[in-house]
């Protein structure tokens, strides 16, 4: 049973996900590229991390009044699907201004871990087993979280997370970007949720004892590092994208090019990114070198 100030939090279980409206993919007319949106929708109202303020956006210059229409905001760039440079988790690491644009395109492949659930960890062993990954690998992770995509205790804090195993395997194959669904790379329990010895947080109390009470187990026990996944990824170079969505089921087992371009703020960690995923059917289609003509 949870503790008896945690017991009226039953009644907030239920929830509707805020899932994207299933649009699938684009082809380009003149080159036959498929394009697939891997993001969700970012504005006022996107569930932001426990311990975040909302998005806003105020609408201070209206059509109405003015014929033009433009948009103040305020937020915390980790909202919603968004590109983490190394610099976050890493004082010595690439900001979004020095990152190098490499990191932003390139080919990869979409791994299914659909089978992993609540608290689930993600090993080296499970990346092996879900598809090959080449050096130089641009890497995206779909567990189906997405679909739980929520102002709720069960999308943020019950989500599979990667071990710092698995991220050494990522790291071992030089890959340029990871890309997961999930609201962290690690498990939340390994996050700011939870309390560990000289960080901030616990944001979300009620995390540990609903670990215990559904698993039976001890959850600082089982997650005892803060954030190893992503740190041993930050040490590495490798930026992250969080909250992937969109039509990545359709995609997903496949191998495809992603782009992902972030703003270029100095000293940025993290900022809001649009990512995509491009299919060419017909292998005709080339990156031109930027030769005279």
């Amino acid at each position: 049973m949870l503790p008896p100030n945690f017991q009226e939090l039953e009644q907030y279980k239920d929830y509707t996900p805020l899932e994207d409206p299933h649009v699938g993919a684009v082809v380009d007319p003149y080159s036959g590229l498929v394009f697939y949106e891997l993001s969700h929708v970012w504005g006022t109202g996107v569930p932001s991390y426990p311990g975040d303020a909302d998005v806003i956006f105020d609408h201070g210059v209206k059509h109405a009044q003015f014929g033009v229409q433009a948009f103040k905001v305020r937020t915390n760039f980790h909202t919603g699907t968004h590109f983490i440079a190394p610099i976050h988790m890493n004082c010595y690491g690439d900001d979004l201004e020095k990152l190098s644009p490499d990191h932003f395109f390139g080919n990869g492949v979409i791994l299914d871990l659909r089978s992993k659930s609540n608290w689930d960890k993600i090993t080296a062993d499970d990346l092996k087993a879900a598809g090959e990954i080449r050096e130089g690998d641009m890497v995206a992770i779909n567990t189906g979280w997405h679909h739980k995509y929520s102002d709720s205790l069960e999308y943020f804090g019950q989500a599979p997370g990667l071990t710092q195993d698995a991220a050494e395997y990522l790291v071992s194959k030089k890959v340029k970007l990871v890309a997961v669904d999930m609201p962290y790379v690690d498990c939340p329990v390994a996050t700011v949720l939870t309390a560990h010895v000289g960080r901030p947080g616990p944001f979300m109390r009620r995390l540990v004892p609903t670990y215990k009470e559904e698993t039976g187990r001890d959850a600082m026990e089982d997650y005892p590092g803060f954030y190893p996944a992503h740190k041993t990824l930050a040490a590495a170079g490798i930026p992250v994208i969080q909250q992937m969505s969109g039509d990545v089921d359709d995609i997903t087992g496949k191998r495809v090019t992603m782009l992902a371009t972030p703003w270029k703020i100095r000293r940025g960690d993290a900022c809001p990114v649009r990512f995509t995923a491009i299919l060419d059917p017909s292998g005709k289609v080339r990156i031109d070198k930027g030769e005279a003509f």
